[in-house]
């Protein structure tokens, strides 16, 4: 994951001082991007611990169309629970765009019909019947549901490109906090292309991931440092069992040969 240290290294060295909503602090580099060959091993940082676990749970969460943290029982992950209501509500975020995006359809009566667009489908079914579309998008920046949104989505849109056997993804991901959130960011949507490329009979290639505000908060700086000293391990590999896209479980991802240094713990900016 040199990729990765790079993006850290340039930061620290190029980002300017910026405030930011939390009050806690920043440096930060606006347009930043990496791309990560899924050919050569999963994406996983290997200079210090990440949980895969979390990161799935998270993706599986999303693919569900959930927006309610109760929603995952016993897979539950803690990753939203700082954001979540009384009720455990998120409002309509990212499994509620990609699988629910809101329809209004005007009729001739002058009533209106609502129904709601699944993007994540819609992509799958565009791959496999129109491949060379340049329309392969999936938005979760729906601006009418942004006030009504726990958190606005920082991974805000992705754009899915087939050419020769092989499928690519390019996120473009609008805040990125570097030392807590891009490494998620990145095994999750590494995940998802090779879910997608499963189902569609192609061959997952390139992860694009493209940053518009890339930051490292100040109370990071002195962790991604001493993580900057450390060297990279050989990447592990990603399996998942042979089954339909919608029918993939938890248990039938296997994250073979990770290796890692220890965990840095990170404060998390609500």
């Amino acid at each position: 994951m040199k990729q990765y240290l790079e993006l850290v290294k340039y930061v620290l060295e190029n980002g300017e001082t910026k405030t930011d909503r939390t009050g806690t602090g920043t440096i930060s580099v606006f347009g930043m991007q990496k791309r990560y060959d899924l050919r050569e091993g999963f994406p996983m940082v290997t200079t210090k611990k990440v949980s895969f676990d979390a990161i799935l749970r998270e993706l599986l969460w999303f693919l569900k169309g959930s927006t309610n943290i109760n929603d995952n029982l016993t897979q539950h992950t803690p990753i939203w629970d700082a954001w979540a209501d009384e009720k455990g509500e998120l409002g309509p975020i990212y499994g509620f765009q990609w699988r629910k995006w809101r329809k209004i359809t005007p009729k001739s009566d002058g009533s209106i019909e609502q129904s709601h667009i699944d993007q994540i489908q819609n992509a799958i079914d565009t791959i496999k019947k129109n491949p060379d579309s340049r329309r392969i998008i999936v938005n979760a920046w729906n601006v009418a549901d942004i006030d009504d949104m726990a958190l606005p989505p920082c991974h805000a849109f992705f754009q899915f490109y087939v050419i020769n056997g092989h499928l690519d993804l390019q996120l473009y991901q609008r805040s990125a906090d570097i030392a807590l959130g891009v490494p998620y960011n990145i095994a999750s949507y590494a995940t998802l292309l090779m879910m997608v490329a499963q189902e569609c009979g192609l061959t997952p290639r390139y992860f694009v991931h493209t940053m518009g505000d890339a930051h490292i908060y100040s109370n990071h700086i002195e962790g991604l440092k001493d993580q900057l000293e450390r060297t990279p391990k050989k990447l592990p590999q990603l399996q998942i069992a042979n089954k339909s896209f919608w029918d993939l479980e938890f248990e039938d991802f296997n994250l073979i040969g990770y290796e890692h240094d220890k965990f840095i713990k990170f404060p998390v900016a609500v």
